[in-house]
């Protein structure tokens, strides 16, 4: 029988080669006082807001050069508040859509972010809907335009953390590959591991659904065949397309399915690193997969067997096999393990305990000891080529 489950949902979708031309008119319907929040190159994204500037009373841009921090939010929504915003526009990748959900909640809720951080905020209720959002990215990775979260940096506590709440899923979610044409291959092979692993991490997670499972399997199957093809030619628009597929659906999974041990790590990497959030997850999956494989039940083998045959196209394929393919992925693609990043093996107890206590370890499908979680750190550091599975004496 189907566990009961409930879903949160954006108002809207629309995706599709060329529509980010509809955004004008989208914007306008919503609001007459825009902020726009774009990433590190604001330029890049212009040609798109000349028809808001002549159609808005006000308009104010922000951009974010990274991963948002808290400060940027404070930022953000001053601005917001000095243009009296009514509406708000992201347009740019994961970190602007980001800082873009957190700023039109604190514009709609007023305070400071740390008021309502998980974790090392207060952790205050979410009581007003934010300003309304229409989120359009330019990359293909986070799934952040159809989210409930926002990730924010608190460089003083060396965390990512997020704001949270079902209200924060933006209003309209634009979803036009042709944004992410050109996108740099480093930045294209760490977004769309990302997103590869935003599929996974639901289908197997304790949390999956029947709408998840059906999201997930389509991600799965869209990265499997394109994601080489994006990283060697960024103008491939069929291959751009199917990324930017498998980064919407997989927004879709994780949050209405949650995560897994992944992203439980990445939060805490991520926060002493500042390292690309998709590469981190890249260094892991692998060693993630296997440390979960080497504990799952039949019906958890089954599901990893499903998520083999989807990226590789070959219906005779195991478990293992499929992470092989993975691992070779993450080499072909470039991605380096993470003591590149100058993280080092006798940080392994305190990345343990920071991240056992997060918050995507609830959705992981076993419940990983300190000891595994140990060996996939050293595993994706780059000091072990596997973490103990089925075969290797003590699985």
């Amino acid at each position: 029988m189907t566990a009961p489950f409930d879903l949160a949902l954006p108002a809207r979708i629309s995706f599709g080669a060329g529509r980010a031309a509809e955004l004008p008119a989208i914007v306008a319907g919503l609001g007459e006082r825009v902020l726009v929040v774009t990433g590190a190159t604001p330029q890049r994204v212009e040609p798109r807001l000349a028809p808001l500037r002549s159609a808005a009373s006000a308009l104010a841009v922000v951009s974010v050069a990274g991963e948002p921090t808290v400060d940027d939010a404070r930022r953000a929504a001053d601005l917001g508040r000095q243009v009296d915003a009514d509406v708000v526009l992201a347009i740019g990748g994961g970190s602007a859509i980001d800082l873009a959900k957190a700023t039109a909640m604190l514009l709609a809720n007023g305070g400071d972010p740390m008021d309502y951080l998980e974790v090392v905020g207060r952790g205050q209720p979410i009581v007003q809907d934010p300003l309304p959002l229409v989120a359009a990215p330019t990359t293909s990775g986070t799934g952040a335009e159809v989210t409930a979260n926002a990730v924010l940096a608190v460089p003083e506590h060396g965390v990512k953390v997020s704001l949270r709440h079902p209200r924060m899923v933006p209003r309209h979610a634009v979803v036009d590959p042709e944004l992410t044409l050109g996108c740099p291959p480093a930045v294209t092979a760490a977004a769309g591991m990302d997103a590869l692993t935003q599929c996974l991490e639901p289908y197997v997670s304790n949390r999956a659904n029947p709408m998840t499972d059906g999201w997930a399997r389509t991600g799965l199957l869209a990265a499997g065949r394109s994601l080489r093809a994006a990283h060697a030619d960024g103008s491939d628009l069929t291959a751009r397309t199917d990324l930017a597929l498998c980064s919407l659906v997989g927004g879709l999974a994780l949050a209405n399915a949650k995560l897994g041990a992944v992203h439980g790590f990445a939060g805490v990497l991520g926060g002493l690193t500042g390292a690309a959030h998709g590469a981190i997850c890249a260094a892991l999956l692998a060693p993630v997969c296997r440390a979960n494989l080497a504990r799952a039940d039949a019906a958890l083998v089954a599901r990893f067997d499903d998520v083999a045959r989807w990226l590789t196209g070959d219906p005779d394929v195991s478990a293992e096999d499929g992470i092989t393919w993975i691992e070779r992925l993450v080499a072909d693609l470039g991605i380096p393990p993470l003591a590149a990043h100058g993280l080092r093996a006798d940080q392994v107890d305190a990345v343990v305990a920071a991240s056992a206590r997060a918050s995507s370890m609830a959705g992981n499908p076993v419940a990983l000891t300190d000891h595994e979680l140990a060996a996939i750190y050293r595993a994706a550091l780059g000091e072990a080529r596997r973490v103990p599975g089925r075969g290797d004496g003590d699985g």
